[in-house]
């Protein structure tokens, strides 16, 4: 079948459903969408990125000059006296000075160790950083989201089964009470089958319960009123192509926790470039232009005014500070020591973790034939017990017990279709690659 008739099959079974049901048929791909667009963590991790891009500037790491303006204005009324050195001797009562300054100040740090390029490498590290959480942000969301959508698929296919067995339970209460009413059975049939029947239907009951708390739940992690309603697709499919190779090679590149390790170490060994950068001397500039003006009332001089540049360079280094640079600087060292422990363990965490979950895997895809076939048994058994209790030849506990063994069946063919669907998507979150 080509994608063109797969396609449009699709379209008008879930057009047909939602004819019958009158509710919107979520697609996971749909499901995804929304949690990406409207998911909290999300858009908090993503803002966080863009405080991390913004911080990105050469300005930032200290590269640029730095220009101030500066106004100063003084002002005081006095009441002075004053003898000179000739003994006149001088008098007055509110008198008013003021000193009025103001110009421009530029300060450049010229050198200081390459300091400052460490810390604009840092700044981008961070950034990557930033990118790294993220995504791992996004593959645990987009992971919780498709976890719970295939878990209400199961949990639709549970109703579906259970819904098939209550019909079979009336069935058998009919029956019962027919072959009752003309003689051919006892009260306690009749009774037996009725009370299989309530047990069916609390199960039923207990089961939609679930259903509708995981359609809350689905709705909490899409960001969107929680009283929304809405059908889903009614079968899991599991991608049985993955190879154990190929995702140990992803989780090395794509791996998100691994990446935020190994930035780690770069940042480390940035910090340990900057801490010796203090070794060296700072060399600095300076320059502007001001302004000037002051009044007085009383003195040799009772106003003055100034204007011009100034400018000047400086340098300082530190000689001696109680060792404390030998001691950071071993610190520093050992920061990036254990960033390159913190690599190891992570990696063994996760191609651990890889390996554990490939092999379950590989026993849930097994699984799902084993069930299908066993799904496959009981129905059949199912029909013939049906036909053989119509005629009287078997006993109620033995109707009973091939009703119970078809949802039995059923139940676990639909759970390991969802357990290979959630090992499938664990391991691709792992791999860093969990894409539709």
């Amino acid at each position: 079948m080509n994608n063109y008739n797969y396609t449009v099959i699709l379209f008008v079974f879930f057009g047909f459903t939602k004819l019958l049901t009158g509710q919107e048929i979520l697609t996971v791909e749909e499901a995804v969408q929304i949690a990406l667009e409207n998911n909290y963590q999300i858009k908090i991790a993503a803002n966080e990125l863009q405080i991390d891009e913004v911080s990105v500037s050469v300005g930032n790491a200290g590269m640029l000059p730095q220009v101030a303006l500066g106004l100063t204005d003084n002002n005081s009324i006095q009441n002075l006296s004053q003898t000179r050195s000739d003994g006149t001797k001088v008098e007055r009562d509110n008198a008013r000075n003021n000193s009025l300054n103001y110009g421009i100040a530029l300060d450049w740090t010229l050198f200081d160790g390459l300091k400052m390029f460490a810390d604009y490498e840092q700044l981008k590290e961070t950034q990557k950083l930033g990118e790294a959480q993220l995504k791992q942000v996004i593959l645990n969301k987009v992971g919780e989201v498709m976890i719970t959508y295939f878990d209400l698929v199961q949990q639709k296919q549970q109703l579906t089964a259970l819904d098939s067995t209550i019909i079979i339970s009336e069935q058998r209460v009919d029956l019962a009470y027919n072959r009752f009413t003309i003689g051919k059975a006892s009260k306690l049939e009749v009774l037996n089958a009725q009370v299989d029947l309530n047990t069916d239907k609390t199960l039923m009951q207990r089961q939609k319960e679930l259903y509708v708390n995981t359609k809350v739940q689905l709705n909490e992690y899409l960001a969107r009123d929680l009283k929304i309603d809405f059908e889903v697709v009614p079968e899991i499919f599991v991608d049985q192509a993955l190879q154990l190779t190929e995702l140990e090679t992803l989780v090395g590149k794509e791996n998100p926790s691994l990446q935020a390790e190994q930035i780690n170490k770069k940042i480390s060994e940035l910090e340990l470039k900057q801490t010796r950068a203090l070794r060296y001397p700072t060399i600095f500039a300076s320059t502007g232009y001001n302004f000037g003006r002051t009044e007085s009332s009383l003195g040799f001089t009772t106003n003055s005014n100034s204007r011009g540049w100034n400018y000047g360079f400086g340098a300082s280094l530190n000689v001696f500070d109680g060792f404390n640079q030998n001691r950071n600087e071993k610190i520093a060292k050992i920061q990036i020591e254990n960033s390159e422990v913190a690599i190891a363990q992570r990696t063994q965490e996760l191609m651990s973790l890889l390996n554990t979950t490939y092999q379950t895997y590989l026993t849930n895809i097994s699984l799902i034939e084993l069930e299908g076939k066993n799904e496959a048994i009981a129905q059949e058994n199912m029909e013939i017990t049906v036909e053989k209790y119509k005629i009287g030849i078997i006993p109620t506990i033995e109707f009973r017990t091939a009703q119970l063994n078809y949802i039995n069946a059923k139940v676990r063919h639909s759970n390991a279709k969802f357990q290979a669907k959630l090992s499938e998507i664990i391991l691709k979150q792992l791999a860093g690659n969990l894409v539709l």
